[in-house]
């Protein structure tokens, strides 16, 4: 008899011990989030679950064309690409990203710019002194962020800028459907 209660105690305590480990790791380190909406198509589908690195993001800076999750909302989570960085002035124009005058390629939107006819433009032409905001630069701890479907996507141009206390992490590995499992390159 006393053994079965030392087998139980054992098992209590090893269950305990791992929904603490999962509440730590989901809470602190990777959680699932699942695409709601069309607003990063191709790239991303309606669906799509994906896992978010939360902790990322306590060591190291945003990266230019990140896939990330934020909070939009105190109830809603959006997922973008990040694509203006603190200290920069961001434009589109005739559907080209300029990053401080400069033109920058977005290799992910190519696909969807070579199916459009000539006289189409996937982005409107905006500054970042038009957004919310007014802002000449992003200031710090700040990012500007589209979705790859940039006529259907409430993002930045919308939304404002995104700060880095609304950032949840960076996400890249596609886990379900099945037939989508990736993982996504910038």
């Amino acid at each position: 008899m006393e053994k079965l209660k030392s087998e139980w105690f054992d098992w209590i305590k090893a269950l305990l011990i791992a929904f603490g480990l999962f509440f730590v790791i989901r809470t602190f380190f990777f959680a699932p989030i699942v695409v709601d909406g069309p607003s990063m198509m191709p790239t991303l589908h309606d669906g799509d679950q994906m896992i978010v690195n939360k902790f990322l993001y306590q060591m190291k800076e945003p990266e230019r064309f990140d896939i990330v999750v934020f909070h939009a909302s105190d109830r809603k989570d959006f997922i973008k690409r990040v694509v203006g960085l603190p200290g920069e002035h961001v434009a589109v124009e005739n559907d080209t990203l300029y990053i401080d005058g400069e033109k920058v390629e977005e290799p992910f939107l190519q696909e969807q710019k070579e199916k459009m006819s000539s006289y189409q433009t996937m982005t409107g032409d905006f500054q970042l002194e038009n957004l919310p905001g007014e802002y000449e630069t992003i200031p710090e701890n700040h990012v500007l962020v589209l979705g790859d479907n940039r006529k259907n996507s409430t993002d930045s141009r919308i939304l404002g800028l995104v700060s880095m206390d609304q950032m949840v992490g960076k996400t890249s590995l596609i886990y379900w459907p099945f037939d989508r499992i990736q993982i996504l390159h910038d």
